[in-house]
């Protein structure tokens, strides 16, 4: 079985600037520039399910080139349509599943845990759950993602991003072994590694990759100091990042450090003066490590 690394990038989705169209190319310079500044693997999310199948398949070319994995992200409210994508998606030659708590019909414990059987039975790869309880209607209870951890074999971890440390806290002490918890938002690295917790699927990685790989290594070699300055160091840039509805400021970001990602689609507007001043100010207070292609 594939094993991911303890540093994976949520990674943006680029559009062309004038058209507003896929980027392909860009996505696969996108994904290089993010493995080059410490990413171990990408989970590729964004867009409309036809475009998704696109930007699958140009970034696992270019991560399996370096030997490192994919994870799509192919679900939706409805399960049907989620075991679908996920084959397509396993056509393609991706490494992973991830699998988000359903949004707007806001199904019972029982429902996430049926739903979620029934992603993983359909394909012969690893699913990663996506507890975002700010995203969702739902929070999926340590309950229900430590009986689909026990049951589902291929169900190896998930990606907490509820802020409940009570909650993660008893998913780590009581999953199987090798079941693995990733903390859903960078400003709870730390404490989830604290409680047992395996790593980080990460926004911030975008910028600050090698920063935050840093980190995750001094926390394992017990440099809690070094590991904490970091944290704090970090901490203004991953603030903003969510200054307002993401990924609107990361795309700023990247656009302004050379990486044009174009505009968030709508109902997304671009940056407004206010949140841009934020953004611009958390740039200023950290190094980024993405390396930008200097164009031929």
């Amino acid at each position: 079985m594939t094993q991911f690394g303890r540093l994976l990038t949520a990674m943006v989705t680029p559009f062309d600037p004038a058209t507003g169209s896929l980027d392909i190319d860009q996505a696969k310079c996108l994904a290089a520039a993010l493995f080059d500044s410490g990413t171990e693997g990408l989970v590729v999310s964004g867009t409309t399910n036809r475009e998704k199948l696109a930007l699958l398949e140009a970034t696992v070319e270019v991560a399996h080139a370096r030997g490192a994995p994919v994870i799509a992200g192919t679900t939706t409210y409805n399960t049907a349509e989620s075991v679908e994508l996920s084959r397509e998606a396993a056509r393609l030659g991706v490494d992973g599943i991830l699998g988000t708590v359903p949004y707007y019909n806001n199904p019972p414990q029982e429902g996430l845990f049926q739903h979620f059987r029934a992603i993983a039975s359909a394909v012969d790869l690893p699913v990663i759950l996506y507890n975002i309880p700010s995203r969702s209607p739902r929070n999926m209870e340590a309950s229900t993602t430590l009986r689909l951890a026990r049951e589902v074999p291929n169900i190896i971890g998930v990606k907490e991003a509820s802020a409940n440390f009570k909650q993660i806290g008893e998913i780590i002490r009581d999953a199987p072994d090798g079941f693995r918890v990733w903390s859903g938002n960078d400003a709870d690295i730390l404490t989830i590694m604290a409680l047992g917790g395996y790593g980080v699927v990460s926004v911030a990685a975008h910028l600050v990759g090698r920063q935050i790989e840093a980190l995750i290594r001094a926390f394992g070699a017990g440099d809690n100091a070094r590991a904490a300055q970091i944290h704090h160091r970090l901490m203004p840039l991953v603030d903003a990042l969510f200054v307002t509805s993401s990924p609107i400021p990361l795309k700023y970001a990247l656009n302004r450090v050379g990486m044009r990602v174009g505009n968030p689609r709508m109902p997304l507007v671009p940056i407004d003066p206010k949140s841009q001043a934020v953004m611009d100010a958390a740039l200023g207070s950290v190094t980024v490590d993405l390396k930008v292609p200097v164009p031929a």
